[in-house]
C-alpha cells in the first residue's frame, strides 16, 4: 500500500474512532437537554455542575461498546479461568477476614454468606478490580451516542441521583465502561433498589465498605429469592442411556424423581431424599460435567443470566467456605 493510501486509510480510522468537532459540540447540547431533565427531576443545579463538567465522550468507552467480543469460550475454558487455585484460596481469605460482617448480613438477609463471597469474587475478585470509568462519563458517552441511549439515560439519571443524595462523590463514582458500579458491579438503577447501608453510617457505599457491599449483594439475592435452607444444586453423575434433551433448566422435577431415574453423586453415592425441584445441566454437552441445580441457581442467575457464570459461582461458593 502507498504511503498516501496509509495516510488517507489513517484518516478515515482516526475518524472513526474519535467524535468529530461536530459530534463534540452536539455532546453539549446532549448535556444541555439532560441538565434540564435532571433538574425537573429534583436534582440540584450544585450536583449537576460537580458531576458534569469536564466531561467529554471517551473514546475508549465507544470503542469498548463497539468491540465487545462474541462469546465463545466452551464450558471448561470459562470454569477454568474463573475457578483457579489461586481465586479460590483468596475467597477463604475474604470469608475469613470478614466472617464478622458476613454473619451479620447471614442473619438479616438470610443468604448463605459463601455465596455472597463467590460473586463478590467473580464480579470484582473480592473487591481487587472494581473499574477505573468515571461512571457519569461512561453514562453520558453511551447515553449520547444513540445505539441503548434510553437505557443508558435512565441509568445516568439514576447515578446522578446516588450522588445528590451524597452516597459517593462524583470523583470516587468509578466502575466498568458501561457503568457497573463498586464491589459487588451494580448498575445505577439497581443501587437505586437494592443497595443498603449495612454499617449505619447514613450512607450506601458499595465502594468502600466491604459491609455495604456484602449486604448490597445479599439484598439482591434476597429479593429475588433465594431460600436459606436450599442450595444452589450440586455436581451429579447421570446414568448409562440417560437423554440429553432432558437436561435443561425448565425441565424440573423432584430431586427424588431423578434419583429414581439413575442420577447420583459424582461418587456413586445416592443423592439426599428431598422434595426440592431439581433440573440437570450439562454445560459442556453430553459426556461432560452433569449438574442438578435447585431454585437458588436461578436466583444467582438473577444476578447475572448466564448458566455459566450461576454454576461457577455455585462452585467456587462450595470451596470458599
Amino acid at each position: 500500500m502507498s504511503l498516501t493510501r496509509r495516510l488517507a486509510l489513517s484518516a478515515v480510522l482516526a475518524g472513526l474512532a474519535s467524535p468529530s468537532q461536530a459530534a463534540t459540540q452536539s455532546f453539549e447540547a446532549f448535556l444541555e437537554g439532560l441538565r434540564a431533565e435532571a433538574r425537573r427531576a429534583g436534582i440540584s443545579s450544585a450536583t449537576l455542575s460537580r458531576a458534569l463538567s469536564g466531561i467529554r465522550p471517551s473514546d475508549r468507552v465507544l470503542e469498548l461498546d463497539r468491540r465487545q467480543p462474541e462469546f465463545t469460550q466452551t464450558w471448561e475454558q470459562y470454569r477454568d479461568a474463573r475457578l483457579s487455585q489461586t481465586r479460590i484460596d483468596a475467597g477463604r481469605r475474604a470469608f475469613a477476614d470478614n466472617r464478622a460482617t458476613l454473619e451479620a448480613v447471614q442473619a438479616r438477609f438470610r443468604v448463605s454468606p459463601r455465596v455472597i463471597v463467590a460473586i463478590w469474587g467473580l464480579e470484582t475478585n473480592y473487591g481487587g478490580f472494581t473499574g477505573n470509568f468515571n461512571v457519569i462519563e461512561a453514562l453520558a458517552t453511551l447515553a449520547w451516542d444513540g445505539r441503548r441511549a434510553d437505557y443508558f439515560r435512565r441509568e445516568l439519571l439514576a447515578a446522578l441521583r446516588i450522588l445528590d443524595a451524597g452516597h459517593v462523590a462524583p470523583d470516587r463514582m468509578r466502575g466498568s465502561w458501561a457503568g457497573a458500579m463498586g464491589h459487588p458491579q451494580f448498575m445505577p438503577s439497581n443501587f437505586d433498589r437494592l443497595a443498603v447501608d449495612m454499617d449505619g453510617d447514613g450512607r450506601r457505599d458499595i465502594w468502600e465498605s466491604r459491609a455495604d457491599a456484602l449486604g448490597s449483594i445479599a439484598n439482591y439475592l434476597a429479593r429475588s429469592g433465594w431460600r436459606e435452607e436450599e442450595l444452589w444444586g450440586r455436581e451429579v453423575a447421570l446414568p448409562a442411556g440417560f437423554d440429553p434433551n432432558d437436561a435443561r433448566r425448565e425441565n424440573t422435577r423432584p430431586l427424588r424423581d431423578w434419583a429414581r431415574m439413575g442420577v447420583r453423586r459424582p461418587d456413586g453415592g445416592a443423592l439426599p431424599v428431598a422434595d426440592v425441584e431439581a433440573a440437570i445441566l450439562l454445560p459442556g454437552g453430553a459426556g461432560g460435567q452433569a449438574f442438578a441445580v435447585y431454585p437458588n441457581f436461578n436466583v444467582i442467575r438473577r444476578y447475572n443470566p448466564s448458566n455459566f457464570y450461576a454454576l461457577a459461582v455455585g462452585m467456587l461458593s462450595d470451596r470458599v467456605a
